[in-house]
């Protein structure tokens, strides 16, 4: 069983041939020794090694790892739009010009699937993934193309009486039943940063998703119960799905039982909804990430999607604001420190990340480097 990169597991049976840009066996897999040096230099050093690599990775059309997904791509290049890499604008406009390729007449930023196994489609993930690394890049040059994909982004959202409604998929969903966490959290990142560019529509022509029907998916998968002390505040990946994050309690009730990712997954897309940081919510969230705090393993998947969880940790604490988190004990959580430890420890002596658990797609050095510089710039706050 595989899922695709950024998902948690889905009903879908995924298989897919990576690409495999660097000869990986031909590099030592030992961690780098670690300096003693404050964080944000650990992490400067490490985030300007993994760019290093990602700029010689990169192939001659701009892509890296599976050109049928342009998302992967998109990733590579969000990361060194937020560097100051001597080669930042070669590689941004090679990635540029290769994702600006994928764009459909519907306005998404996809491969259409031809059939067979890992052929493309992802609609909603790539879109969105695309749009914001285009933005972050070149906002000007690609307005129209983000101003398109903003249209996309609203008609692909689920609506109607069905539990998904407000919530987003990886494709559009006519049956308007399908619909995760994961990929909501990163449709409503697109729209949110991507939304000054309305200002570019004539009045009265603005687009936009329905934040509160957003909003009401997201809090379906969240963990209300106060007395379920262990999974209180913690989210799931979905509903009724193979893993949706359901636990059978001693009366035979279903309750939601959150695990890391996801957790910060409903973190960041209650933040990017506006939600306020005081919100009940909101708290009870933070207050199961501390109660589960781990840079060691994805809490409740272990090392399955451990980079993707590192990425959107480092994100959604980062949109809190704060730089700790508290314990149930009072004790402090100084999270950035332990991020940038584990990750500048697991680095390879080339430069790169991988990990050795490839349920989503996290043995491909180029999508898990991505991943990984990503993070530590969400912990240099850039």
């Amino acid at each position: 069983m595989k899922a695709y990169p950024g998902s948690e597991p889905m009903r879908i049976v995924v298989a897919v041939t990576l690409v495999v840009i660097a000869a990986i066996g031909a590099q030592a897999a030992e961690p780098v020794p670690l300096p003693d040096k404050p964080a944000d230099t650990r992490a400067r050093e490490s985030m300007q090694r993994g760019l290093d690599w990602m700029a010689s990775a990169q192939r001659e059309d701009g892509s890296w790892s599976d050109a049928n997904y342009p998302a992967l791509t998109a990733l590579g290049m969000w990361a060194f739009t937020r560097s100051d890499h001597p080669k930042r604008a070669e590689v941004c406009d090679k990635a540029a010009v290769f994702i600006a390729g994928f764009v459909q007449e519907d306005g998404g930023i996809y491969k259409v699937a031809t059939g067979g196994r890992g052929s493309g489609g992802l609609s909603t993930y790539n879109t969105a993934i695309c749009m914001m690394a285009l933005h972050a890049y070149n906002r000007e040059k690609y307005s129209a193309v983000i101003l398109k994909a903003r249209e996309f982004m609203k008609d692909i959202q689920l609506v109607g009486d069905s539990p998904a409604a407000g919530g987003f998929g990886y494709d559009k969903d006519s049956s308007g039943k399908r619909a995760d966490l994961s990929n909501t959290a990163w449709s409503l990142q697109a729209m949110r940063e991507t939304m000054a560019l309305e200002d570019l529509r004539p009045a009265g022509k603005k687009v936009d998703v329905n934040w509160t029907a957003a909003m009401e998916y997201v809090h379906k998968l969240q963990n209300q119960d106060s007395e379920d002390k262990d999974n209180f505040g913690g989210f799931g990946y979905e509903a009724g799905g193979d893993r949706g994050g359901t636990t059978v309690d001693k009366k035979g009730s279903v309750k939601l039982a959150g695990y890391g990712s996801m957790t910060y997954a409903g973190l960041e897309a209650m933040i990017f909804a506006e939600v306020d940081r005081t919100d009940p919510r909101v708290r009870s969230a933070l207050d199961w990430a501390s109660r589960h705090w781990s840079v060691a393993e994805n809490p409740g998947m272990g090392k399955k999607g451990l980079y993707y969880y590192y990425n959107i940790m480092g994100k959604a604490l980062s949109l809190v604001g704060s730089d700790t988190l508290n314990k149930p004990t009072g004790e402090q959580i100084r999270w950035k420190d332990d991020l940038v430890t584990q990750l500048a420890a697991g680095q390879r002596a080339d430069g790169s990340w991988a990990n050795t658990d490839n349920q989503f797609w996290e043995n491909d050095p180029a999508l898990v480097t991505a991943y990984s510089v990503l993070t530590l710039e969400h912990c240099l706050g850039k």
